[in-house]
């Protein structure tokens, strides 16, 4: 299927490893000129020439920033002042027990979780509107609908995502703008993969008889009973970033594997 979205510009924020890596190879795939965004340079160029040898039609480039850092975001803007397409995919997560949060953590997961996308979207969203063109995008969870008992610091940020995801879209009416949230379940990227691989090696047990174990006990709901792939969330990112997808604006799209067990 052809996406059209040849010759468009996209940010992904976090597209070194897991799921924002996966949904720059499958927009390089539909010809978009994609800006690859992680916190060292180093990787971040590397990454940049491994992938243009792959795809050397395409145009691709880096620019490292920490979100974190205001200065880092005010420069990664200053490098690039406009996109067709901004993925706010960047995020932290970390399993803790609620009365060991403390105000730090809280802070810190604000400040990367939700205000990167505000950040980055107040600068980018009214040149969109500008041109009567644009896609944003805010790679949300399924823990924004249901709060994970073991890091709720953590799905309040994604449940904030959706707030603003909604917000932004109310303001794009009689637009060719949208801005949409994707809520994936659980999924295997690098840094999960590490999480499943040291409850493993600290249980004792295999990864598979891990895998087998959380969804038995921490994500009972799961229809599909895995982890999905994070190709499998890239290919609903793509889809919702072409004008294929123009009819759907304010919308939280769920590629969770069923976790989330509601119809609405």
């Amino acid at each position: 299927m052809d996406l059209q979205l040849r010759g468009k510009t996209a940010l992904v924020t976090g597209s070194t490893a897991g799921i924002g890596l996966a949904v720059a190879r499958t927009l390089a795939q539909e010809g978009v000129d994609v800006i690859l965004n992680g916190r060292s340079q180093e990787r971040v160029d590397a990454l940049v020439q491994k992938l243009s040898d792959e795809w050397p039609g395409t145009r691709f480039r880096g620019i490292a920033a920490d979100f974190s850092k205001v200065d880092d975001v005010n420069h990664l803007l200053a490098e690039l002042p406009e996109v067709d397409i901004l993925i706010n995919n960047i995020g932290i997560f970390e399993p803790k027990n609620f009365a060991d949060i403390p105000d730090e953590d809280w802070m810190r997961f604000f400040e990367v979780n939700v205000l990167s996308g505000v950040r980055l979207s107040r600068h980018y969203f009214p040149k969109m509107l500008a041109k009567n063109w644009g896609r944003i995008i805010f790679i949300s969870s399924e823990s924004a609908l249901q709060i994970p008992t073991e890091m709720i610091h953590y799905g309040t940020t994604k449940t904030a995502q959706l707030a603003i995801s909604r917000g932004l879209a109310e303001l794009t009416k009689g637009t060719n703008v949208t801005v949409n949230s994707i809520l994936p379940g659980p999924t295997f990227s690098e840094g999960v993969g590490d999480f499943i691989g040291n409850m493993a090696t600290m249980n004792q047990v295999s990864v598979e008889e891990m895998e087998k174990d959380f969804f038995k006990n921490a994500r009972p709901t799961s229809i599909i009973q895995r982890f999905a792939t994070t190709q499998e969330i890239a290919s609903m990112v793509a889809y919702l970033s072409s004008p294929l997808a123009s009819a759907t604006n304010g919308a939280a799209i769920r590629v969770d594997g069923g976790v989330t067990k509601t119809i609405a």
